[in-house]
Order: C-alpha cells, then structure tokens, then sequence
C-alpha cells in the first residue's frame, strides 16, 4: 500500500472518530462550556487522538508531517473544541526540551488530556514589547521562591491550574540575564485573577496579582536566571502552533465569507471579486507557511525566526478579512452580536472587534518586524532590543 492510501486511510478514520464522537453544541453557561471542553480533551487522549506532534512517551502521536497537515484541516473542518489554555502549543515544547524528566512525567499527560490547564503569565504592564523590563520578582527563601507582583493580558488565566510565568530572579538592571522561569500553582494562596473585558463586551484575557506566593525552586524549569532562551522557545512554538490550525480554520470562515458576499448580492461589482480573490490567495499561502512550519520544527525541533513572518502574515490577513465583512454589511455592521437584528448573530462585527488585538498578541507586529529583518533578512540589529532573541 503507497503511503498516499495510508495517509488517505489515516484520514478517513479520524475523520469518522471525530463524526462520531462529535461533542455536539458548545454550551453557553461559562462552568457548563468547561466541563464539556474538559470531557471532549478527554476522549481525544484515551482514543490515541491527541497530540498530533507530541512524542509518543509523553501520551502524543508522533505523526509524520503529511498526517500532522491531514489532521489539522479534518479538525477544523469538524469544528470541535480545540485546547483548553495556552499551555499545549508554548510551554509543552518548553518543558519537553528543558524540563526535567520528573517534571515531564508530573505535568505533560495532565496538560495533553486537559485534566490541567495552563496559562501564560509573560507580559506586564510596563513590560509588554520590552519583556526584559518586567518586574515581577522571586526572592529564593530556601526550597521556596516567594513572588510578588502583576501580569496583564492573560488568556485562560480565570480557569487555569498552572501559570507558566517569567520572574526577576536577578537584580533589577539584570533584563534579560536575570529571567526565571516558573510553573505557580494557580490556586496557590496569594494568587488573583481578575478578568479584564475587551471592545466585544467579553473577558478574554485576565491581569494576575502575586502576593507572597510560595513556589518550590524545583517547579522552575532550567537554570536560575537563564529563563530567556526558554522565552525564544516558548514565544516560537506560539507563533507557529496555530499556524496550520488558522489555515485550516480561515479556509472556512473564507468559504462563509464568499457565501455571505453572495446572500448580500455584492458578488457582481468586480471590486468585491477582486477583494475576495486575494484573500483566496491569502488562505492558500498560509496553509503552505503552515507546511513549511511544520517541517521546519520536524527537521530542526525549533520553527525559527520565520514563525514571526507567519504570525506577522495571519494578524494582518484576519484584520482585512474582517474589515472587509463589516464594509460588506452595511449599516449592519454596527450592530453587535446581542442585538435582534444582527446578521448571522454579529459574529462579524465580533470578529472585527476581536482582531483589533491581532496584532498585539504573541509579539506585537512590530517586534515581529524587528524579528524578521534582523534574524531572517540579516539587517543590522536594533540596539534597543536584547542580543540573545525577541519576544514581546
């Protein structure tokens, strides 16, 4: 059998296992929509579907590049739920490369099975871009690390159970050379979360608050104060994780979009064709950057600097599209998703509202900028920024 019939075997079986074992409609109540996601995470790992890059030891399939493709564009188009916190695509890579094989075996099944969710805590608010500058600080008392201070922009902080976060270990001109890196136990006393509420009427992100909290020095992965080149991994498997899923998911919001145009009868006027010919053009080459993503973190088991061309490329190209939609709707677009008369629910102008953030997210476009022409195009380095990686 030629390996095109096994791949094409291998996707016609998930296929089926994602048909069948369908999770049904997403619930609205917040603990409900937990409990479901959590249940659904949990059938994929005892079925042997999750983890489609993870290695096989730590509970993942180990899947060649051509079945990772197959597998990213049938989930998608199942429309299941996908990961539960922030957790799988950045700080897994993180901790398979670093951690130790007492913290691999403790955290990575828990992760992968979505029996523990993780969450970021990176960002401050007066060390976003210039992530050296943060200020949240570790004081070593013993076998304990005691934190104190504030993270801001945290997705799926308000449910998570370990927050991955960069401390100061060093003194406070350090920067870079004085970055830890810790796994705090989320409900740990000391810890608070509270929800921030964005342009869609939503709390997709949270500020975190440290207060004396208590983390075990062996819940640090790597060496004290040599947190940064973990940063270079972490923020680079985030920008290349979602990657082949985007491509696969803006596919189809693509294909609804053409749809949209037709009900609305824009479809005649050239302008509205040609607009949507380049985003047609737009989903093709994100789905072969996704590719070549893929192949570069198989080859080299970093995806490099050229994930920031990636990420710069899908938060410029969400925005448009988006754009486009509500310029499309008309005076539609102004009505959010909790007014009667919205069409399709609003979740264009939802969309709009949501991708604002785009291009803060995971690296603000401009350090993803900086990151490009210094480390890809191989021009001079700005002197602002640290010598050993960009992050946000």
């Amino acid at each position: 059998m030629t390996a095109v019939e096994t791949d094409g075997r291998f996707r016609d079986g998930l296929r089926a296992f994602l048909t069948e074992q369908h999770p049904g409609r997403r619930p609205k109540d917040p603990a409900e929509r937990l409990a479901w996601q959590k249940k659904w995470l949990a059938t994929l790992y005892d079925a042997g579907y999750a983890g489609p890059s993870w290695p096989r030891e730590y509970g993942g399939m180990e899947l060649s590049f051509a079945r990772q493709v197959i597998y990213q564009e049938e989930y998608a188009r199942a429309r299941v739920p996908g990961p539960l916190g922030t957790g799988l695509g950045i700080a897994a890579p993180t901790l398979i490369k670093y951690g130790t094989p007492e913290q691999k075996e403790r955290h990575l099944r828990p992760m992968l099975r979505g029996d523990s969710v993780w969450a970021q805590g990176y960002s401050e608010p007066d060390a976003g871009s210039d992530l050296p500058a943060l200020r949240t600080t570790a004081r070593r008392e013993g076998a304990e690390y005691v934190v104190n201070g504030q993270k801001v922009w945290n997705s799926s902080a308000d449910i998570a159970d370990v927050l991955f976060t960069l401390v100061r270990t060093g003194p406070p001109e350090s920067r870079q050379d004085g970055i830890s890196y810790l796994l705090v136990d989320a409900h740990a006393p000391g810890v608070s979360v509270r929800p921030l509420r964005d342009l869609t009427g939503d709390a997709h992100f949270c500020e975190i608050f440290f207060d004396g909290v208590r983390v075990p020095v062996a819940d640090r992965i790597g060496a004290e104060n040599g947190g940064w080149p973990l940063v270079r991994t972490s923020l680079g498997h985030e920008r290349a994780a979602g990657a082949m899923n985007q491509a696969a998911l803006y596919r189809r919001v693509l294909d609804e979009l053409i749809e949209l145009a037709h009900e609305r009868g824009a479809t005649a006027d050239p302008l509205v064709r040609d607009r949507l010919t380049d985003f047609e053009i737009r989903v093709r080459i994100m789905r072969l950057t996704g590719m070549r993503t893929i192949a570069d973190i198989m080859a080299k088991g970093e995806p490099g600097p050229a994930s920031s061309t990636s990420r710069l490329f899908i938060v410029a190209f969400e925005q448009e599209l988006h754009e486009f939609a509500v310029e499309l709707l008309g005076p539609y677009g102004v009505l959010g998703k909790r007014d009667p008369h919205a069409v399709q629910r609003g979740r264009w102008v939802w969309g709009f509202l949501r991708t604002r953030a785009s291009t803060i997210g995971a690296g603000t476009a401009e350090i993803q900028r900086n990151t490009i022409a210094e480390q890809v195009l191989g021009l001079p380095r700005d002197p602002s920024m640290p010598t050993t990686g960009r992050t946000r």
